[in-house]
């Protein structure tokens, strides 16, 4: 299992303002995508996970601007996991062109229960997915 995935995207038209850079509200949908992909890195995806009981509603979202995506651009979108315990999981991200750094952030989500909303403990409910995810923490990594 690698550690940090890897998702290119090509920046649609759609996703521009009116010059030509990408609209910061469309980097947390991009995260979703990375974090998506990185999720089935683990051998379950975010509808099997979901259907297993178990949910991720995000509880905070980071994103530094640094540098502008335009129309057309090929960017990578990194993702990682950053922090883990029984309750939350922290993603961080990191959105590059050219090997530059051109937004990096995170999101914080709680582990709940799909039926009643209520916080669970992962490593109690899913031992097996909680060692993967550990497995995969990088705990010395910028996003």
């Amino acid at each position: 299992m690698d550690k940090i995935n890897y998702l290119e995207i090509t920046a649609r038209y759609a996703e521009t303002d009116m010059m030509g850079i990408i609209h910061h509200s469309v980097y947390p949908v991009w995260f979703e995508a990375a974090r998506t992909e990185l999720i089935k890195d683990t051998g379950i995806s975010y509808s099997e996970l979901e259907k297993s009981g178990i949910m991720l509603p995000l509880a905070h979202l980071e994103c530094d601007y640094i540098m502008p995506v335009h129309y057309e651009d090929r960017v990578t979108v990194e993702s990682f996991i950053t922090k883990l315990t029984p309750a939350r999981i922290v993603f961080g991200y990191r959105v590059m062109l050219d090997g530059k750094l051109c937004v990096k952030g995170s999101t914080t989500h709680g582990f709940v229960s799909s039926e009643t909303f209520r916080p669970i403990s992962l490593k109690k409910n899913d031992p097996g997915l909680y060692g993967k995810l550990e497995s995969m923490m990088i705990k010395d990594i910028d996003p």
